[in-house]
């Protein structure tokens, strides 16, 4: 997959929550691509809300994508539905649009509700969508600290000192 399906799978996604009025924030390799980042990412990764609303939106929205889980036993039944959203915070899915990551925790810094008032605003052609601060992308960056998040936090830092006018 190049930068421009993982690009295209990103937009999908947003026209399908977009028609579904699902509350979410994009964050990951996505948000940082959003960001100025020239990295490449081939999942995408959203924190949603949390409310009873947007719990019935996001599976309304899903069920046209078919999520599975991903990364589990084959032999694990799983059943997509409402409960299954309230039940459990974090997914990893695989769905017809790729991987999908949706989170209602976000490590280290919380919630859908504790990170939008910090989000930027994209427009990415088909809709107006809220991304994860650039400063709390590098705050999670920092926290998780696998090997390629380590690499893309020198781009990260580096795109925040240019938005400060520093060289």
């Amino acid at each position: 997959m190049d930068a421009a399906s993982a690009k295209l799978d990103l937009l999908k996604v947003i026209e399908l929550f977009e028609r579904h009025r699902v509350e979410y924030l994009v964050i990951g390799g996505q948000a940082a691509i959003l960001h100025g980042s020239p990295r490449l990412t081939f999942d995408t990764d959203l924190c949603y809300r949390r409310t009873p609303e947007n719990f019935e939106r996001l599976t309304r929205a899903l069920s046209e994508i078919h999520p599975t889980l991903r990364g589990g036993p084959p032999d694990v039944p799983f059943t997509f539905d409402t409960r299954t959203l309230v039940d459990t915070w974090n997914f990893t899915f695989t769905t017809d649009l790729g991987p999908l990551d949706l989170l209602g925790w976000v490590e280290p810094l919380g919630t859908y509700d504790e990170l939008i008032p910090r989000a930027e605003v994209y427009d990415v052609g088909v809709a107006k969508v809220a991304t994860i601060g650039l400063h709390d992308l590098i705050t999670i960056k920092k926290h998780i600290r696998r090997p390629k998040d380590r690499e893309g936090l020198a781009e990260l830092e580096a795109i925040a000192k240019l938005r400060q006018g520093k060289k």
